[in-house]
């Protein structure tokens, strides 16, 4: 598969781009693990060109990122525009358009997912951005906006004619928010297409490698998206790329080597702030999903997410690891939400 000039092998394994989780040290446990395309968290075109230094930080790139893209969104053309051309400054491998997401504060004024409601509009602002840059243009969507609309095979060819590189499409509407299961049937339709010569990439509900293999043979698409998924869980590229390597799946890591990977995605978190504080809370998300399943968790995950200083939080760990330490974690019933 190519994006551009940017060959990445057969089926590579796509970060979703997530707000609030893709940043540097989660982007990098992901890495670590095999996954082969980075994106920054979603970055607003009118913040980005009012220069909000918060915006600005997201779009810090690092070497191990690549490659990598930079996700915009917003709703007007010309402002779009604008902060795709301040994107190139930072020098990412490609810059994707947010098409997809379904909070409100974003699609009621037609950002995001808002755009599938519009799609003279959103393939006249993809056409702009792409003749506006010189870097490879992408773009991620859903299935439509409701159950009654799901245009994504017109918003396909849409986004084709427009000039994009690649396509990764998330098998629900934006109605369902993320509800419901992902139907990776119109994912399938849209990639076996004749008309559709560019990538498609598939994303939704891939919580396991044989989850990752049965949406690939069903749809059959270029590469494979992992969000939610990923979160507890970055080792599930690894897994996913074994399983579609030898269709054998990999045992789950033990509670003392996920403790090892919480505790160096943590002091990342801080080094990259440089604040204690902020780096702990930046992780409540990820402690919340890195121990499903275990029994009588209950304690352990309330001292984690309500810890404030560093030495409570490794002390909580080191307790983990002292009941736990040896035990595998099932991830059979393991939630997304």
């Amino acid at each position: 598969m190519k994006i551009g000039s940017i060959d990445l092998g057969e089926m590579p394994l796509f970060l979703a781009p997530m707000e609030d989780v893709t940043y540097k040290s989660f982007r990098y446990m992901c890495k670590k693990y095999g996954a082969d395309v980075m994106y920054t968290e979603f970055v607003s075109s009118e913040a980005l060109i009012r220069d909000i230094a918060k915006t600005k930080q997201k779009m810090h790139l690092f070497d191990f990122d690549r490659p990598v893209a930079i996700q915009i969104y917003g709703y007007d053309v010309d402002s779009m525009v604008h902060a795709a051309q301040r994107v190139e400054e930072f020098q990412p491998d490609f810059i994707d358009i947010n098409y997809g997401c379904p909070m409100k504060k974003i699609v009621r004024k037609g950002a995001g997912a808002g755009m599938l409601q519009d799609l003279d509009k959103m393939q006249e602002m993809t056409a702009a951005i792409v003749k506006a840059v010189s870097l490879p243009v992408t773009a991620k969507t859903r299935l439509g906006w409701d159950e009654d609309s799901k245009v994504i095979m017109e918003a396909a060819l849409r986004l084709q004619d427009a000039g994009v590189a690649a396509l990764a499409i998330h098998g629900r509407t934006r109605k369902q928010l993320y509800t419901g299961e992902a139907d990776w049937s119109l994912i399938a339709e849209v990639k076996n297409n004749p008309a559709i010569k560019i990538p498609i990439i598939g994303n939704g509900d891939i919580n396991g490698p044989e989850k990752a293999g049965e949406f690939l043979k069903q749809s059959g698409v270029d590469g494979l998206m992992i969000g939610r998924g990923a979160i507890g869980r970055p080792w599930i590229f690894k897994e996913v790329k074994h399983y579609l390597a030898t269709g054998e799946v990999l045992p789950a890591p033990t509670v003392e080597e996920i403790v090892q990977n919480v505790r160096d995605q943590l002091q990342m978190s801080i080094d990259w702030k440089d604040n204690v504080r902020t780096g702990i809370l930046m992780m409540r998300r990820h402690f919340a999903k890195y121990f499903p399943a275990l029994p009588d968790f209950r304690q352990h995950r309330i001292k984690l997410l309500q810890a404030t200083e560093l030495e409570d939080v490794q002390a909580t760990l080191n307790e983990i690891v002292e009941h736990y330490g040896d035990m595998r974690v099932d991830y059979t019933n393991a939630s997304l939400k």
